[in-house]
């Protein structure tokens, strides 16, 4: 490549630095803003105003990974720029494209680990491809690659994980020994000395970060400030603490400054540290330019790279500006966030995660323990524990809508904590990711304040284990993807980048239609979700509402299904199987609902709350029945087994019809609209029953002369009783609308237990 291609290189390395920069943002926002919006320290509006200003702040204290793009993973005086600009496209697309994907997906992973082991991979790749040009024998690769630099990494990044979990778990059951979870009484008679400490430990943070690596302090500055540490820490943590006693005493909560605090501090840090890792790159790759052009030829070394170069602030300035805009505007950004908030809440509710054999072993080996411990401690201890703990008679907000997903006492202890693990390290110059350290140390945090209980616990930790597993997975798939793409434009050049190019945003976009999917899945989620129970009428509409919606789903998924596998259309059965999953978790959703409503019931309609509290099997019965028809749909024709005969189909259409006929006027009854009387419901479940009867005796007659052979027969009778189970479910469910609203008196009930 030229001179002029390079230079239209070097604009593509700025535009993915844009991606980049949005990418980062949307994935690291959940470092900084779970812990106020998890508690609801303050209004959206203020929380993100802090966090802006904390950008706005970070980025100029920004250079510290710039050294790592530069030379902290190879060494540039053994590259030319051809051979960079390279290196850099192929870490900026891999960066950008994993990101995104774990963006999409909810999931927060490291921005650190990400550059890190994509400038690594990519750096192999290159200096390989040039050794075997050059003389074929790889053993001189370890000249190319700072592989100590790496692996300090790794180390940090396990040790780290350890670590931030095992303090947010000490301290927060300290913590909340002390104040338990009626804390604001406790705060105003000793709540300043813990608010001290909470503050000190954040203010230094800032300083230790805020200081590190600025150019515009003067040594001499940092080197008082280093030197003389203690007295530092004394004197924020006496004023902070005599202006939190004064705080209180005005009747205000303290942790509210304090959790605002520890935002602004996490998101300059961010600022300062993490997404300069995607201005780092680029800035690499233009000082390399630069290099080239000065010196007038593209094979020159590029050992001019090993020279401090201090960022330029206008740079500095629009990194910080699209950072903070996408803060503000971004989906992702809220749905990443709502990942670790959910892991971390304190009451049960719809669980993201679903129960692996690892979680379950976990949780098992778990219990064990504490049942070891619960034989050796003395019980009157374990009652006055338990006691601290007890949250159950403490409500933290009147509306049930406002109600935080965890309290600002363990939100001031995430804060505090990871400030404090990523100060320390940071003095001695130990490398962390800000990612890991927040997150490990707000499970640690929400594990000690039993977040997790019975009902949580498996689908808590496979969430975590997701995530964890999602970080190491992030390096081998960074490290493998840069490598394979510097690979494909060594030798393409400039057309390998445009078709990189392409197929980047080919798969951005997809990603972004996989993202709105998962939004209006959330979206619906909300919808059937009721947070607040006090109006029994109202509650029992609202439930028969979303179970008529809920049949509707059942119904359309069910037609189409069906007509897939009478088509054998595999693609339309998986999209069935994703959606009977969604089904499924719609229809926990909405009996739990029904759960709600009845506490209400109890106390005041014992009879109707009996009748009232059926309709939780009976959606139960048919989630799994859609299921079962959709799954075992899907695995015969996935199979490539054999189709349904062609009277088979016949017979099972007209079943189908005529259930989804009946599940169409329920599903009409509950919306409150005109349907057919329950009398004629009942007729035309029974009529099906026994047309069901009939065509079991015909495939009878099939086994017998060998026409279906056994896998269509165990699918045929699978459908066949799954459909007419679906039919006579929905016939109960009229039933009990019918009594639960007084329309009927005495209905035929059948009250076998089905």
């Amino acid at each position: 490549m030229g001179l002029d291609l390079l230079f239209v290189s070097v604009l593509f390395l700025a535009a993915l630095a844009i991606f980049g920069l949005i990418a980062g943002i949307s994935n690291d926002a959940v470092n900084f803003l779970n812990s106020s919006i998890g508690s609801r320290a303050a209004p959206r509006a203020v929380i993100f105003s802090v966090a802006v200003a904390g950008i706005l702040v970070g980025v100029g204290f920004s250079s510290g990974m710039m050294e790592v793009a530069r030379k902290g993973i190879f060494n540039p005086e053994l590259f030319t720029m051809p051979q960079l600009i390279t290196l850099f496209l192929a870490v900026m697309i891999a960066n950008g494209l994993l990101l995104d994907m774990f963006n999409t997906h909810g999931l927060p992973t490291s921005t650190t680990v990400s550059i890190v082991f994509s400038l690594l991979g990519s750096a192999v790749a290159v200096s390989s491809l040039k050794i075997i040009e050059a003389s074929g024998n790889l053993a001189s690769l370890a000249d190319y690659i700072n592989t100590a630099s790496a692996l300090k990494i790794i180390g940090g990044i396990l040790l780290s994980v350890v670590v931030a979990f095992a303090l947010g778990t000490i301290i927060q059951f300290g913590v909340r020994t002390v104040f338990t979870f009626d804390y604001l009484p406790r705060l105003k008679r000793y709540g300043a000395i813990f608010g001290g400490l909470a503050f000190t430990s954040i203010a230094y943070f800032i300083v230790i970060k805020g200081t590190k690596g600025t150019t515009f302090i003067p040594d001499l500055y940092k080197a008082w400030i280093t030197d003389h540490t203690l007295i530092v820490l004394a004197i924020i943590f006496v004023t902070s603490s005599i202006a939190l006693q004064i705080y209180a005493l005005f009747g205000w909560n303290i942790l509210k400054p304090i959790v605002l605090l520890g935002t602004f501090s996490l998101s300059m840090a961010f600022a300062a540290n993490d997404l300069v890792n995607f201005i780092g790159v680029p800035m690499a790759g233009y000082q390399a330019y630069n290099a080239a052009h000065v010196s007038g030829d593209l094979n020159t070394s590029m050992e001019s790279l090993r020279e401090p170069v201090s960022t330029e602030t206008g740079f500095l300035l629009f990194a910080g500006l699209i950072m903070a805009t996408t803060l503000c505007l971004s989906k992702k950004a809220r749905t990443v966030s709502e990942t670790e908030i959910q892991l971390g809440q304190q009451e049960e509710g719809s669980e993201r995660f679903g129960s692996t054999r690892l979680s379950r072993n976990t949780v098992g080996a778990a219990i064990q323990v504490f049942d070891f411990f619960k034989g050796i401690i003395p019980i009157t201890i374990q009652r006055v524990v338990s006691k601290r703990f007890d949250h159950q008679g403490y409500d933290p907000a009147v509306d049930e809508e406002q109600r935080p997903a965890f309290d600002m006492l363990r939100a001031t202890v995430n804060l505090m904590v990871a400030s404090a693990i990523i100060s320390y390290a940071t003095s001695y110059k130990l490398p962390l990711s800000t990612t890991y350290v927040t997150f490990m140390v707000a499970m640690g945090a929400s594990f000690a304040d039993r977040a997790w209980g019975r009902e949580s616990a498996v689908y808590r930790i496979t969430g975590v284990l997701t995530v964890i597993g999602g970080w190491f997975f992030t390096a081998l798939c960074a490290f493998i993807l840069a490598g394979l793409l510097a690979t494909l434009i060594y030798y393409t050049q400039f057309y390998g980048v445009v078709a990189l190019a392409v197929g980047g945003l080919m798969l951005i976009w997809k990603n972004h239609h996989t993202h709105q999917k998962r939004v209006r899945s959330k979206a619906r989620d909300q919808v059937f979700n009721i947070a607040k129970v006090n109006d029994i009428n109202e509650s029992l509409d609202i439930s028969f509402e979303h179970t008529s919606i809920l049949l509707g789903e059942i119904r359309e998924s069910l037609d189409r299904a069906l007509e897939a596998l009478f088509h054998q259309n595999n693609y339309v059965l998986a999209l069935e199987r994703d959606r009977s999953a969604e089904i499924e978790r719609w229809a926990n959703i909405v009996t739990a609902n029904v759960f709600k409503t009845m506490r209400l019931l109890q106390q005041e309609e014992v009879d109707l709350s009996y009748k009232y509290g059926r309709t939780g099997r009976r959606l139960q019965k048919l989630a799994e029945g859609h299921r079962d028809i959709v799954y075992r749909a899907c695995d015969h024709v996935g199979n490539y087994h054999k189709g349904l005969l062609e009277e088979q189909v016949e017979e099972l259409r007209e079943v189908k019809a005529r259930t989804l006929s009946i599940i169409a006027d329920v599903e009409a009854t509950f919306r409150k609209e005109q349907g057919p009387p329950l009398e004629q419901i009942v007729e035309r479940q029974k009529s099906l029953a026994q047309f069901v009867n009939d065509l079991e005796v015909k495939q009878t007659e099939r086994i017998k002369d060998d026409s279906s052979k056994t896998r269509l027969s165990i699918l045929y009778y699978a459908v066949l009783g799954n459909v007419a189970m679906l039919a006579r479910q929905n016939r109960r469910l009229m039933q009990i609308y019918a009594e639960t609203f007084g329309h009927v008196e005495g209905t035929d009930f059948d009250f076998e237990y089905d």
